[in-house]
């Protein structure tokens, strides 16, 4: 295999998590009684441009289905910070009634709703149905496509470039990342703005998030590489910032490579925080993997401990990184009687390869569990927040990455 960047061969494993499958693929009940799809989960690290890939195998429309469950705006959370970034941008960029902005992988309409309260026109592009149809219900129109440079082509030709494309963790679903980027040039007007925001590869590795790895992943992703696709396609990123969501997402501004705005000081600021955490040195990718299994150890020691004393653990959040973990660990029923979910299109499922079900979240008051293990870390505080009730009956959250910990 080659990388998908540069073309150089790859040499280097960084991760290597055995088979899965598509961690958002959740199983109905007569799926249970079908054969399932497995994928390898391994990932490699170009040595020359430092891109962090999914080995090759899977097609995205493998990946991503017309039923796909993932909605955004289950998120109390994240729909506040998409309220605040399209409140920050409108300002910013002096958006309005004549302005244009496209998001790419648009999902439920969870960010463009925003810009249709206050008459900015705005176009999301998202392949799957089901959330497509979401967005339309709150009058966001929608192309239910791929994006890529072809479709930018054909948007430019009808008069259809952006004042600002804004791309909120797809940057890292593209199979094809020079094609994607090449499209964000095409459909990106001659002074205007892309934002993409995607987990910083750094925070990764720092803080062992290996379970954000999943199929729907094809790369993990640092500004220095970013950059280097970027320039390949006559971009440029000119700002950063450093964000909390997702255990540490970079937003990178990204403009056409002749723009006349100046590079700010925050990219050459990140670039050399990289530097010196060795974004740069082999050996910073070599030693992830002992890392790794490291958690996952610690976890199931967790688990069987538990079981041995007779306490209840049960989880929270069916997300695509608790699948990953649940799944290179091998945890079955037997130790997670069930997963609690927010979201409807999840519950009465199944999570896909440990077959765990998922219930509504009232079971939490209804079985009164001893410990609740968060699987999406990420918003530990939201979910300890918002079921603070568990104490009543003396129970705790957990979370198991980057180690584990207890919350409440």
């Amino acid at each position: 295999m080659n990388c998908r960047h540069c073309q150089n061969p790859l040499e280097h494993v960084f991760l290597d998590l055995g088979f899965a499958p598509p961690s958002n693929a959740y199983l109905k009940a007569g799926d249970l009684k079908a054969p399932e799809t497995y994928f390898p989960l391994k990932l490699f690290v170009c040595q020359h441009c430092w891109l962090v890939q999914t080995e090759d195998y899977a097609r995205a429309n493998e990946l991503f289905s017309s039923d796909y469950a993932y909605f955004s705006s289950v998120s109390h959370t994240w729909l506040a910070h998409a309220k605040a970034y399209a409140e920050m941008v409108t300002g910013r960029f002096g958006l309005g009634r004549d302005s244009l902005v496209i998001e790419i992988a648009s999902n439920d309409g969870y960010l463009l709703k925003n810009f249709v309260e206050t008459s900015i026109p705005c176009l999301g592009i998202e392949p799957t149905a089901s959330t497509a149809e979401a967005a339309e219900r709150l009058g966001i129109p929608v192309l239910r496509e791929f994006f890529g440079e072809a479709l930018a082509k054909q948007l430019a030709a009808e008069g259809k470039q952006a004042d600002l494309i804004a791309g909120n963790n797809v940057f890292a679903h593209v199979p094809d990342i020079n094609d994607f980027t090449a499209g964000l040039k095409a459909a990106l007007k001659p002074h205007g703005t892309i934002t993409l925001e995607f987990p910083h590869l750094m925070r990764l590795i720092e803080h062992v998030q290996f379970d954000t790895v999943y199929h729907e992943h094809f790369s993990y992703l640092s500004l220095q590489t970013v950059a280097k696709i970027f320039a390949r396609a006559g971009l440029r990123v000119w700002n950063v910032e450093e964000l909390g969501t997702h255990g540490g997402s970079l937003r990178v501004y990204g403009c056409h490579s002749d723009d006349v705005r100046k590079d700010d000081p925050s990219v050459s600021r990140v670039l050399e925080e990289e530097a010196r955490f060795g974004l740069a040195e082999l050996s910073t990718y070599l030693s992830f993997q002992a890392r790794a299994d490291e958690v996952k150890n610690g976890l199931l020691e967790f688990l069987l401990e538990q079981k041995k004393l007779g306490k209840k653990v049960v989880a929270y959040g069916a997300a695509a990184k608790g699948n990953t973990l649940l799944n290179y660990a091998g945890v079955k029923p037997d130790l997670l009687p069930y997963v609690c979910d927010a979201a409807p299109s999840k519950q009465g499922k199944y999570l896909p390869g440990s077959h765990i079900p998922i219930l509504p979240t009232d079971a939490l008051r209804e079985q009164r569990p001893n410990i609740v293990l968060v699987l999406p870390w990420n918003i530990l505080n939201e979910v300890t927040d918002q079921h603070a009730y568990v104490k009543d009956w003396g129970a705790q959250f957990a979370a198991a990455v980057p180690t584990m910990r207890f919350s409440g």
